[in-house]
């Protein structure tokens, strides 16, 4: 496992809070989960069957267990199991960053750009939201670096998935979804 990078995790089973908000700040998604380690392609975090999931107007509780990835870049996937219908969701995000919390727990932030890619269980990976990306790109007012990056970013991820490299290669996730297993058995 790579060095411990300073104000991150370092114990498997620690706490993660991960809130998103969008560019202006305003809460979006927030849900905890448990830190699972860190490889090459950057922070695991496990959520397990009953996780739940809030943003404003919107509460529900996974009937699924999914790990999440937290790289030094500009996207946090997420890969889900349990026959869901959408196995990958790359939330195109700013760089997530890492707080220490008084209880000892973790919290990972990043806004929230609107773009994502989308891998369901039947077809090929695909860009959302780019309405939603032009709505909030003028109404937030994104800088054009902001917009280009986003965009970069988003083409990058919908190619590597695409050629199934690492970490989108399904054989990374479901290792770090057995330390998930391996952590909630105990």
């Amino acid at each position: 496992m790579p060095p411990v990078p300073d104000g991150r995790p370092s114990a498997p089973g620690t706490p993660v809070r991960v809130r998103y908000t969008k560019w202006d700040g305003s809460p979006h998604w927030a849900y905890d989960g448990i830190w699972l380690g860190r490889d090459e392609h950057g922070e695991w975090v496990g959520y397990p069957r009953g996780t739940r999931y809030s943003r404003p107007g919107r509460d529900f509780e996974a009937s699924w267990s999914s790990v999440g990835l937290f790289p030094d870049a500009g996207w946090t996937p997420g890969f889900n199991f349990d026959g869901y219908r959408t196995p990958i969701y790359v939330d195109v995000s700013s760089t997530p960053t890492w707080s220490r919390d008084a209880d000892g727990g973790y919290t990972v932030t990043m806004h929230d750009l609107d773009l994502d890619v989308v891998l369901r269980s039947v077809g090929e990976p695909y860009i959302d939201d780019e309405d939603e990306f032009a709505e909030h790109r003028a109404k937030y007012g994104y800088p054009d670096e902001v917009v280009a990056r986003v965009e970069a970013d988003a083409d990058a991820v919908l190619a590597a998935m695409q050629r199934f490299e690492a970490p989108f290669d399904g054989a990374t996730a479901e290792r770090w979804r057995h330390r998930l297993e391996e952590l909630a058995a105990g």
